[in-house]
């Protein structure tokens, strides 16, 4: 029923009066050749293309270092992008309607053979959408060449940016400063893909549409809230771009974080993306910094008795991971959010790989019931928000 509320509402987007009727889209993904193009972005192009949420003609362009064919990128995503009965000559359709393009990400040369491929898929008035599903080190030089060589000259362009943006504060403000130089704001989606969950989505509606929950969401009936993350996967060779970054850059000041802003923040004026934005800020401004008392880190080794393959291999094991590695694949931490609302409730976030379960959720517990009358017999309740996988 969730589903077909959100195709009904975006089939009724208002398209400007404007546009041209002659126009043509190109969605371009680079990095295609990746773990997030391929468990997250292609399946997503198949969902929307399936349900007829895509301007009709839409050309799908992958771009990647990896020398390949749109046979073999295919063959790649086959575990995740399916077709259910009936649905067969839609998903042909749909291959048919994709691309790739093999070529370095700092080469203006190689940027202008994606042009002229573009291009050649293109008619009448042209729209470019670039999704870069790459890591933050090569954002400038794809963004530069981009700008150089693959700007729309007839429609709009607009680029995604994905997490994590930047590695810390001061490489977060300089991609932002090179950016800007390049893009105006309405060309820029810098975005979290795990917003993009049902039940993340949800969370403003569960809150701030049902009378039942305003009144105990607060510090006075609220004991704690915990926002858990766990894979029962390890790195599966992908350990030396993990080791980058680490758990805290890859789940933790990312997705968890806009999960304890959704629940902590005030409601917005409305729910435009600026006014939501704002509230946001906000509970992130009301947090104290973090100290490492209030953190816990771990780093998960190899079970010898197990019968997969891969979870007999601890992180260091990973042949893609460098040498005696202290990059943690777990984190937990105890944040505190300084305001009238929940001045004194902890906020713990915890994260891991290979971990016993594929989950993520939010916990709120509610305080003990004053004057208990059964002697300690009862337990406090919770509130689980299961995000995933049901």
């Amino acid at each position: 029923e969730g589903l077909k509320l959100l195709r009904d509402s975006l089939k009724k987007v208002q398209i400007s009066k404007d546009s041209p009727t002659d126009a043509s889209h190109v969605f371009v993904v680079f990095g295609a050749s990746g773990d997030l193009a391929r468990k997250k972005i292609y399946p997503t192009l198949w969902a929307l293309y399936r349900d007829s949420l895509m301007p009709e003609g839409t050309q799908i362009f992958g771009y990647a270092r990896s020398k390949m064919t749109v046979s073999q990128l295919r063959e790649k995503c086959v575990g995740t992008v399916k077709a259910k009965e009936g649905e067969e000559d839609l998903l042909e359709q749909f291959w048919a309607s994709n691309h790739y393009v093999a070529g370095s990400y700092d080469t203006q040369r190689d940027f202008e053979l994606l042009n002229q491929e573009m291009v050649a898929a293109e008619r009448g008035h042209a729209n470019r959408l670039f999704y870069l599903a790459l890591p933050p080190s090569v954002f400038k030089p794809v963004t530069s060449m981009l700008k150089a060589a693959c700007m729309s000259p007839t429609g709009w362009t607009r680029v995604i940016v994905e997490k994590p943006f930047g590695k810390d504060s001061a490489s977060s403000a300089d991609l932002s400063d090179h950016l800007k130089k390049l893009f105006s704001e309405e060309q820029l989606y810098r975005i979290d893909h795990y917003l993009g969950k049902e039940m993340v989505q949800n969370l403003i509606s569960l809150r701030f549409g049902n009378m039942i929950f305003g009144p105990t969401w607060n510090r006075d009936s609220i004991a704690s809230v915990t926002i858990t993350f766990k894979e029962p996967f390890g790195t599966q060779g992908r350990g030396g771009y993990f080791d980058e970054f680490g758990i805290i850059r890859d789940v933790m000041q990312n997705h968890l974080l806009q999960i304890l802003c959704l629940a902590a923040m005030e409601k917005p004026v409305t729910t435009s993306p600026d006014d939501i934005r704002d509230e946001k800020v906000k509970v992130l401004k009301a947090i104290s910094s973090l100290s490492l008392s209030s953190c816990v880190l771990g780093q998960y080794c190899g079970d010898p008795d197990s019968e997969d393959p891969d979870a007999r291999l601890g992180y260091l094991e990973d042949p893609t991971v460098p040498e005696g590695s202290s990059c943690p694949t777990f984190a937990a931490a105890v944040l505190k959010i300084n305001n009238e609302r929940w001045d004194g409730v902890p906020f713990i976030l915890k994260c891991g790989k290979a971990l016993d379960e594929r989950k993520a959720e939010v916990r709120i517990q509610y305080k003990d019931v004053p004057g208990d009358i059964f002697n300690g017999g009862t337990v406090r309740n919770e509130l689980v928000i299961r995000v995933q996988p049901n």
